[in-house]
């Protein structure tokens, strides 16, 4: 190990002819390349700094659980990488540091020698050279730059679009810059295709292969997918940087058509950053303006907290957004000082388990209390904090981070939601959990995967692709994986795509899909073994299940005639999968439910049988395939297909109600079903009541003509009112609410020659008879004949006077 330069310069000096130096100024002395590695050795350098990788998804729970460092973390990164011959840093805060010597005016002159002179001069020449070069390169009369050729370009990477210009009048703002989209490496962003275009911002980038911090941006980009492009040469589109938009990754971005929705993610912890209080940013498409939204508290609703609480920003969950229901979910994640402002538990971080939602302006959600009867959130939307839908808030259903949540129409009101590490099932209408096994062999448990879906033609199956991840168990040990799964729906079973003999992908973990045409996009991620400058875009055919250098547009380039990129046969009915244009059941997945590639699954329920919930009741949503129309594949096979819908289920833009239509059809049906049974009734009584009156006349006839009196005397009958007999003294009047006393008494008849019969009263009624007046049998003794309005009016009465026949 070289020694300390000697306080003296005349020790180490040389018999070469001398140069001296003047000696009243002071000198800096010239060491040598021993000297200077002497010198730093008080100077901490990287080899001795702990080096850490902003890869926070490699063993960052391990740390974090361990209470190791509060710094958001993941592994040390092996310290040669960053080290060279002549790493001395100079720190400002330390004096220690700082090993500039001088000579005094006491010191002998330093000899020099010619050649060292010469030396000193190239050097200085070759000093100016290396400063002036980058100035004359990015100098404007030499045109647009090309390639460097002092290497790459390295520096901080600015998080704020806003810069001070010196002028007359003081500082002004400058013109927000685009984002560049060189990057060398990108993960963690936040993604949404919105109508032909996918929009990433944020998450992570890297300018140089070696780069571990600064890599947290709040860079914002477009991809155009209604046009081809080669892998290699991605047509990036980079959109102005954001101003106040806090660079975050490992959140997510909801869309509503016209809007972009920022949830969640997490602050840089290299070099620290501190979170603010949490507020939804959302990006008007149409206006290229970013709004902010402060303060966001939670609404009571169903199977939720009590409402008025703070939103939380969580990191590391999993999203999905349902723009026909105007709703964006946001699954589990952690809370920690990376996400949280203030935040002082005692536990580095908090897993959770609870589902976030968030109601689009503009659209109803009968699960929240505030928007019960088709009421429509306002411009801040409405939050709700599900917590206790159905199994979340048992022991079964686990705290989680790093999933996949997936969309699937049908079977419930309003679709459900599969998350993906473990199947577990959301009822979107009842806000229920209900586990779900599978079968078939099952991907190994991993974190971090992407996973997109796409209906078959005929709705009767859907396909779920789920695509790399990592393990994070041992935590030294993380593995990236490369591989491709599918889940079908509703069988539930896994199928491993084999990718045999197919050049495919580096094996990655944070990077985002879509599903567009029928192909999935995959774009950035990362992985441990270390990647070059790579761009991170991949395209694999969901149809023919292989990986291409090339995305077709299958739908051609404008997305308004298909905004949602819908199959054929499912465009007439919101409820039909977005990204599924072009899609064909692959033979892989036939073998296993059956079927054609435009879908007739044999298997249309889970082989693992479903207990409760939609899956249990619910079926796909299916449609009627017809005629033909041509696509041409990446693979150049001619897809021909067209249809109509044969069945629509789905609720309308700014609805995710009950089906009002439905109800009062069914209403009205069953009105006129009971009008038809009370007819039929009273139709039935009155028949009976009218037998019964001629009976009693065919009686009084009899009766007439056994007492003697004539024939026409017997059809003659009391005139009086029931009043003016009940006036006359019958002891055994009850009323006109009382019982009628049926057919066992006699017909009063006006008494023969002035005499009256000793069985009858003096108004002609027999002793103990009724003489009420309330009925239909009092009708029948005073002769007036039942109408059937009548029977209708108080059929009550008639049933009485029948049900004593």
């Amino acid at each position: 190990m070289a020694s300390m330069p000697p306080s003296h310069p005349s020790q180490t000096q040389s018999s070469s002819p001398d140069f001296h130096v003047p000696s009243k100024r002071a000198k800096r002395i010239l060491f040598s390349r021993a000297q200077l590695r002497a010198v730093a050795e008080e100077t901490p350098t990287r080899s001795q700094c702990r080096w850490q990788s902003i890869f926070k998804e490699v063993d960052v729970d391990g740390l974090m659980d361990q209470g190791a460092s509060a710094t958001h973390v993941a592994s040390a990164m092996p310290d040669n990488r960053f080290e060279d011959d002549l790493d001395v840093r100079h720190k400002e805060s330390s004096s220690q540091s700082r090993k500039t010597l001088y000579l005094t005016d006491d010191l002998e002159p330093v000899p020099l020698s010619r050649s060292s002179s010469a030396a000193k001069g190239l050097s200085v020449l070759a000093l100016l050279l290396v400063i002036m070069m980058p100035l004359v390169y990015d100098m404007p009369f030499l045109g647009k730059p090309g390639p460097s050729i002092i290497g790459a370009k390295a520096g901080l990477i600015r998080r704020t679009d806003l810069e001070s210009v010196p002028s007359p009048t003081g500082p002004v703002l400058a013109k927000r810059s685009d984002t560049a989209n060189d990057a060398c490496n990108r993960w963690s962003q936040q993604g949404a295709l919105v109508n032909g275009t996918i929009y990433l911002y944020g998450g992570h980038a890297s300018h140089e292969t070696d780069q571990t911090d600064n890599t947290w941006t709040n860079d914002f980009l477009s991809l155009d997918v209604t046009k081809n492009f080669s892998i290699s040469n991605a047509p990036f589109k980079g959109l102005p940087q954001p101003s106040g938009v806090p660079a975050v990754s490992n959140g997510f971005l909801w869309q509503s058509y016209d809007t972009l929705y920022l949830y969640g993610g997490e602050v840089s912890s290299s070099p620290r950053a501190y979170p603010a209080d949490y507020s939804l940013w959302t990006y008007d498409i149409k206006n290229a303006k970013w709004n902010q939204h402060s303060n966001p508290k939670t609404s009571a609703g169903n199977n939720s907290d009590g409402g008025g609480q703070p939103v939380q920003q969580a990191a590391e969950g999993a999203g999905i957004s349902i723009p026909t229901l105007g709703r964006g979910y946001y699954f589990a994640g952690h809370l920690d000082p990376f996400t949280t402002s203030g935040w002082a538990l005692p536990v580095p971080r908090v897993y959770l388990k609870s589902l976030i939602e968030y109601t689009f302006p503009g659209y109803t959600n009968d699960g929240v209390e505030s928007l019960s009867g088709g009421k429509t959130a306002g411009t801040d939307g409405v939050w709700r904090n599900i917590t206790q839908g159905g199994i979340q808030d048992t022991g079964r259903f686990t705290n989680r981070a790093d999933s996949a949540l997936v969309y699937v129409p049908g079977f419930g009101a309003d679709g459900i939601l599969s998350q993906m590490n473990v199947i577990d099932v959301y009822d979107v209408a009842t806000s229920t959990w209900y586990k779900q096994a599978t079968s078939g062999r099952y991907p190994i448990l991993r974190v971090n995967p992407c996973a997109v879906a796409a209906s078959a033609p005929d709705g009767t199956s859907t396909n779920i692709y789920m695509y790399g991840g990592q393990n994070l168990i041992p935590p030294e040990n993380q593995t990236q994986y490369g591989d491709m799964w599918i889940l079908t729906i509703p069988s539930f079973t896994w199928i491993e795509v084999d990718t045999t003999g197919q050049s495919v992908p580096p094996a990655r973990v944070g990077h985002s899909c879509s599903m567009y045409d029928s192909q999935i996009i995959s774009i950035g991620g990362y992985n441990t073994l270390g990647l070059s400058c790579d761009t991170g875009v991949y395209v694999f055919n969901a149809a023919n299940l292989t990986w291409t250098n090339d995305f077709i547009a299958l739908s051609g380039g404008d997305p308004q005639s298909n905004p949602q990129n819908q199959q054929a046969a499912q465009q007439k009915d919101p409820a039909g999968l977005s990204g599924s244009y072009g899609y064909q059941v692959p033979a892989a997945v036939q073998s296993v439910i059956g079927g054609n590639a435009m879908g007739s699954a044999t298997i249309t329920a889970p082989v693992q049988a479903a207990t409760a919930g939609p899956l249990a009741s619910g079926k796909p949503i299916t449609y009627t395939v017809q005629g033909t129309y041509t696509i041409t594949g990446a693979d150049g096979a001619v897809v021909t297909e067209t249809g109509t819908t044969s069945s629509t289920t789905a609720p309308s833009k700014g609805s995710s109600g009950p089906n009002i239509a439905a109800i009062v059809a069914g209403v009205v049906a069953g009105f006129f079903f009971v009008l038809a049974c009370y007819l039929g009734f009273c139709a039935w009584v009155y028949r009976r009541q009218l037998a019964l009156y001629k009976n009693h006349v065919a009686m009084t006839q009899r009766n007439a003509i056994a007492n003697g009196a004539g024939e026409k005397t017997a059809f003659l009958t009391d005139s009086r009112t029931s009043k003016e007999r009940s006036a006359e003294g019958s002891s055994t009047a009850a009323g006109t609410s009382g019982a009628n006393s049926g057919h066992d008494s006699i017909p009063p008849v006006p008494p023969i020659g002035g005499q009256r019969a000793s069985a009858l009263t003096t108004d002609g009624m027999p002793v103990g008879g009724n003489s009420t007046a309330n009925s239909s049998s009092e009708d029948l003794m005073a002769g007036r004949e039942p109408t059937f309005v009548g029977v209708l009016l108080n059929p009550r009465r008639s049933l009485r006077v029948i049900n004593r026949d």
